[in-house]
């Protein structure tokens, strides 16, 4: 995979651009979950910006495009901001975020255009991404399916079912994605329920695992490469972030969990993301 300086820099505002609009649309909304949509944005920008996810917004239906699934789906600010700018609605409708009738819910709902299951109810997206990946096995499809995963969510027993049947059947066209920020809505992760020893939980499954740091954007597109190529087994991308990343009063402290900043907070954000 080649991939230049330039390249990298483009991301890398790119990112600081979704930030931003999560920011916006949060405090506009007075509603909604900043932490982990901020720690996840170089995760999503690099693969649906860094050349990684094949879709296309104008036909958000086509048959042959990769699948991508939010599993934490609390985090759809993030998701909301990156689909807007692929052009698959308007910016505009992003100021609607949590309001009656609006196409963007506090979850993701299908009626929103490149959302492809609702989601929200942790712990079943890797599920989900198993019937997507047993599909095109079925169909004789050749998309691979990406799915998004809390570090607090994987607490959830369902999560390890999944793992297990994944493995089992041998999907090496899923990519699972793991937010490994360290916080969750009751506290610290280690405090709440410990998940380590994670690396060697998931290879134990049958999974091979990259661990990353996932606010590196080299890092993360080389970990989807070096995913793509693994053959009969499935993969995961442990990316070790930031919760709140780039907002300094934000970052690493759990109250952002599930709180939208004040307008004075969202300014004050606003002005660190210039």
């Amino acid at each position: 995979m080649e991939i230049t300086q330039e390249e990298i820099a483009l991301l890398q505002e790119k990112a600081k651009k979704v930030r931003r609009l999560i920011i916006q649309m949060l405090a506009k909304a007075k509603s909604g979950h900043p932490g982990g949509s901020l720690s996840s944005t170089d995760l999503l920008v690099a693969l649906f910006y860094g050349g990684v996810l094949r879709h296309n917004p104008k036909d958000p239906k086509w048959p042959d495009r990769d699948r991508f699934h939010m599993s934490k789906g609390h985090c759809c600010p993030l998701w909301y901001a990156v689909l807007a700018e692929q052009g698959y609605f308007s910016v505009d409708a992003l100021w609607t975020l949590r309001k009656l009738g609006s196409l963007l819910q506090g979850h993701p709902d299908v009626r929103t255009p490149g959302v492809e299951v609702s989601s929200g109810s942790l712990g079943q997206g890797l599920s989900v991404s198993l019937g997507m990946a047993l599909a095109a096995r079925v169909d004789h499809k050749d998309y691979r399916v990406y799915c998004l995963m809390g570090d607090g969510e994987i607490q959830e027993g369902n999560i390890w079912e999944a793992a297990m049947a994944v493995a089992h059947y041998k999907c090496d066209n899923i990519t699972a994605i793991l937010d490994y920020n360290g916080f969750q809505i009751d506290g610290c992760i280690k405090e709440v329920m410990s998940i380590e020893p994670l690396v060697d939980k998931w290879r134990s499954f049958g999974w091979h695992t990259i661990e990353i740091n996932g606010h590196d954007i080299l890092e993360i597109l080389k970990a989807y490469d070096e995913a793509k190529k693994i053959k009969s087994k499935p993969s995961i991308i442990i990316a070790h972030t930031i919760k709140g990343k780039g907002v300094s009063f934000m970052e690493n402290v759990v109250d952002f969990h599930g709180r939208a900043p004040t307008e004075k907070e969202a300014e004050i954000a606003l002005k660190e993301l210039e």
